[in-house]
This record gives structure tokens, C-alpha cells and sequence, in this order.
């Protein structure tokens, strides 16, 4: 059951929901709009990687800050949401990118949409370029929006990515 705006404000004011920081104004009728930090991860000289479960993203990529980020086409990059968010074990998530970028060709997520219930941490983006233009990213633009469902049992996420940070 995915929750709406009334059932949002409710697990938030229970407490069971916490955005931080969190803007009332970006609550829609079923989701929640998520902001851009200025924090990414670009990739450094291409190299074969062998994808293996102990495969380190980092070692490829190198963490920069900055107010503005141009994203060529067929561009791809890592980011993270300026909000940290933290569900109860009853509620997971879904990332998902905003209609009026997608429309551009932004892509927020490539395939690790999912968020799992007892999450408390920030929120990676798999950034990708699909248009023939650059697109420009700056931070604070509402670039994602966070869709939260109730679970059936309860849950708590203890991987490798519970402290997720770029």
C-alpha cells in the first residue's frame, strides 16, 4: 500500500518517518520530493572492472564538492539527496526521477531504486545523461521523489550500505 500525503504527514509527526532536513512543501499527493547535495563521484580513466560482490565503486571514482555539475550525454555519475532518510521497519521505499527532467533526459537511478525498511541514511543517485545536451545539476534541486509503501512483516536493513555516504 503506498502511502499518500495524509499518511505521510501522520508517520512523520509519529516520528516513524524522519527527513532531515525537511521541507512540509515537498510533500505531494503520494510522495515526497528529495533535493540534490553538492556532493558526487565521477569516474576517473575507464579501466576493466571485474564485477565481483567485493567490487569497491571508489577505487574507480574520485569524490568531488561543488555548486554546479555538468552532466554530458551518455554522461553517467554518482550523487546523493541533501536529505537523510530514516523509515520504521514496517515502511520501505522507491526512488524514483521527476517527470519534468525525465523529459530532458535525466535519469536519477539506474537500477538500486529500492530502499529498504529501518534505512537511516542518505539516499544515492545513478545519475545518466540520455539526452544530446549537457545538463546542468545544481544542489538543492528537488531532482527525486521518494515513494514509501507499507510492508507486510517487519524489517530492518543491516548491509553493506547502511551508512551509505558518497
Amino acid at each position: 500500500m503506498i502511502l499518500t500525503k495524509k499518511e505521510i504527514l501522520k508517520e512523520i509527526k509519529d516520528k516513524k518517518i524522519k527527513i532531515s532536513p525537511m521541507k512540509k512543501s515537498n510533500i505531494g499527493p503520494a510522495s515526497i520530493d528529495l533535493t540534490l547535495d553538492n556532493k558526487f563521484r565521477v569516474y576517473k580513466t575507464p579501466k576493466l572492472v571485474r564485477i565481483t560482490e567485493n567490487t569497491d565503486f571508489k577505487k574507480y571514482t574520485k569524490a568531488i564538492t561543488t555548486d554546479k555539475i555538468v552532466l554530458y550525454p551518455n554522461e553517467f555519475i554518482v550523487g546523493i539527496t541533501k536529505e537523510k532518510v530514516s523509515l520504521p521497519d514496517n515502511i520501505c521505499g522507491w526512488l524514483t526521477g521527476r517527470s519534468r527532467f525525465a523529459r530532458l533526459g535525466l535519469q536519477i537511478h539506474s537500477t538500486a531504486a529500492f530502499m529498504q525498511p529501518g534505512i537511516n541514511n542518505k539516499q544515492v543517485l545513478e545519475i545518466y545523461n540520455f539526452s544530446p545536451n549537457p545538463l546542468t545539476l545544481k544542489p538543492g534541486t528537488k531532482v527525486c521523489q521518494l515513494i514509501l509503501e507499507k510492508t507486510e512483516g517487519k524489517a530492518k536493513y543491516t548491509g553493506k550500505f547502511k551508512t551509505q555516504s558518497i
